[in-house]
């Protein structure tokens, strides 16, 4: 592994699986003075629950991640996280449901509970570093740190870390990034770390069934039902926007409308109003997304041409980013892209490199120009 400095302390993220187990191994071997840390993000409320073994937050996870630190004789700690947690991204979660968006709890684990939270407890443990078993990679030179994705692109994550800054990626090290992940199964063996044959955790952490729908009814506070529109015609009604995605096909409450699949197409959070309709319908050129984030620390004061990727496992497809505001920009995709859903990341790449990305807001149309529709409130969701 790369020397950045002289070899002193980094905090490692330790979730009990296998690859932040082998980035906290292949840290110890490089000579780093590791110290563990599982964060507790929640409370299993059953033990059939935990028995799960999906959850990062499991008795079995955590006893995974401190029996690996024993292996390469690092410290271990569990701290506790739930009042972030429960704010930053259960509410967070559950809001974005609620009106009708479509979140991915990763990002904002990642930005605010990993690269803010996590790294400030890291600076009181005068540690030098913040280590994660990300699947990505970090580039550093004298004219700034660069954020790339993995080896491996089948696991790369580098999607999820568009928010990293020049600050962060400075203390931040990602030693799983240059590796398979039939690498990295390779060198827990070596290591002979315990969790070197351990399952991929799968689903969102904190809903292990994987039924987000019945962990977000509870918690919402007003009433999201409304009818289902075709061709400006009720067809039918719905108990709560929170059920939808754009580009949805299974599970909708209607009778069979049309010889062809009908996908979910818009939702009016003001309204409530869920439209389907035919593939084509969610075929975009344009969108506006808010919250962006450029990696050199610079925004470019001209578009840029870049591969634009809407979705963690989404293909990347050639756009122009086009800076607007403060932190937002308009993308003009080069071919129609299908189902632009709010709520998502949309990040820009050149070739392997993230230069930035944002939270998408809403499509637009095509014929419109960059302005049309921006500054005025936009009450549907394309």
């Amino acid at each position: 592994m790369t020397s950045y400095k002289k070899k002193k302390r980094v905090v490692v993220a330790m979730s009990g699986g296998v690859d932040s187990s082998v980035a906290a191994g292949l840290l110890a071997k490089d000579g780093y003075e590791v110290i563990g840390v599982t964060m507790r993000l929640f409370a299993a409320k059953n033990e059939s629950f935990a028995k799960l073994n999906k959850s990062c937050c499991s008795i079995e996870d955590v006893e995974d991640a401190r029996k690996v630190c024993r292996q390469i004789k690092a410290k271990h700690y569990f701290l506790n996280f739930e009042k972030e947690f429960e704010k930053h991204v259960i509410n967070y979660f559950v809001s974005e449901y609620e009106r009708g968006r479509t979140p991915h709890p990763c990002l904002a684990c990642n930005d605010r509970l990993k690269f803010d939270f996590l790294l400030k407890r890291s600076e009181l443990m005068d540690a030098d570093y913040l280590a994660t078993g990300h699947y990505a990679q970090i580039k550093r030179s004298k004219k700034g740190n660069k954020l790339f994705k993995a080896k491996d692109i089948t696991k790369d994550q580098s999607y999820v870390l568009f928010n990293l800054n020049q600050e962060k990626m400075e203390r931040l090290l990602l030693p799983v990034g240059k590796y398979s992940k039939y690498e990295i199964r390779e060198i827990a063996k070596n290591l002979s770390l315990s969790i070197a044959d351990k399952p991929d955790s799968q689903d969102i952490c904190f809903i292990p069934s994987g039924d987000y729908k019945k962990f977000v009814e509870p918690k919402i506070t007003k009433n999201i039902s409304g009818p289902i529109i075709n061709n400006g015609k009720i067809i039918g009604k719905h108990k709560g926007i929170h059920s939808f995605t754009i580009g949805q096909r299974k599970g909708l409450p209607i009778e069979n409308i049309s010889n062809r699949p009908v996908y979910v197409t818009k939702i009016n959070p003001e309204t409530n109003e869920v439209t389907v309709g035919h593939a084509e319908d969610l075929m975009k050129k344009r969108l506006f997304c808010n919250k962006v984030n450029w990696t050199s620390g610079k925004s470019p004061n001209k578009p840029v041409k870049a591969s634009v990727r809407i979705r963690y496992n989404g293909a990347d497809s050639p756009a122009e980013v086009i800076p607007y505001g403060k932190n937002e920009a308009i993308i003009n995709f080069d071919n129609p892209v299908r189902a632009i859903t709010p709520g998502q990341a949309v990040v820009f790449y050149k070739e392997s490199e993230v230069i930035g990305g944002g939270i998408i807001e809403y499509s637009l149309e095509t014929n419109s120009s960059n302005t049309d529709s921006i500054k005025e409130p936009i009450l549907t969701i394309t």
